[in-house]
């Protein structure tokens, strides 16, 4: 048995293109899903074709990213399509048809797959090296803080720490009303208190 499967990320995207490509190529049935590919579990769709498919069957899908959101998710997949053995026809995989039942298949799949977690990684190598040029340049100044002087928890954290000779509170009672963690608090009393020497 031959089976299709096509999927958009949104409702407001079309699947027609899809669908045809693959009732082209003569997919006996056509799972579809309009759902975002980035958790599998998501999936109802894929997640019954997966346990619908037997020995001898087929799945076909237009591109690889219908089917896997990553690398590390279509080798895992294709993998178990394996085992069971299933194979999978990705009808365009950078211009060329690919086979997983075949040799050359099998081998162009993890080549792929190589290339593909290799650019992932330079994207992130360039990433953290222009992190780097943007700190010494003065221009990066990382994530924004959560707790800023303006953060009214924090201000009532602090205020009910200052004044627990009258207010009788511990600091995981202060902790447990603002919500605003220990951490936090002894660092913003520390901050302050430098800020007043600094200012004295």
């Amino acid at each position: 048995m031959k089976y299709g499967y096509a999927r958009v990320s949104s409702v407001g995207q079309n699947l027609s293109a899809q669908i045809r490509q693959l009732e082209e190529v003569g997919c006996d049935l056509v799972f579809k899903e309009k759902v975002s590919g980035r958790k599998k579990e998501d999936r109802e769709q894929f997640n019954i074709l997966l346990e619908k498919v037997q020995k001898g069957d087929t799945i076909v899908v237009t591109k690889l990213d219908r089917f896997a959101r990553s690398t590390k998710d279509a080798l895992s997949t294709i993998e178990y399509l394996n085992n069971k053995g299933v194979s999978l026809i990705v009808l365009n995989m950078g211009g060329d048809k690919v086979d997983t039942g075949t040799a050359i298949g099998k081998l162009m799949i993890t080549v792929l797959s190589g290339i593909a977690e290799f650019e992932a990684d330079m994207i992130k190598e360039r990433q953290l090296e222009g992190i780097e040029e943007a700190k010494k340049r003065g221009v990066y100044k990382g994530r924004p803080a959560k707790y800023t002087e303006k953060h009214r928890g924090l201000q009532y954290a602090i205020e009910l720490f200052h004044n627990r000779d009258t207010n009788k509170l511990t600091v995981k009672e202060i902790e447990e009303i603002t919500k605003i963690s220990r951490a936090t608090l002894y660092r913003a009393v520390k901050e302050q208190k430098t800020q007043l020497n600094d200012y004295i």
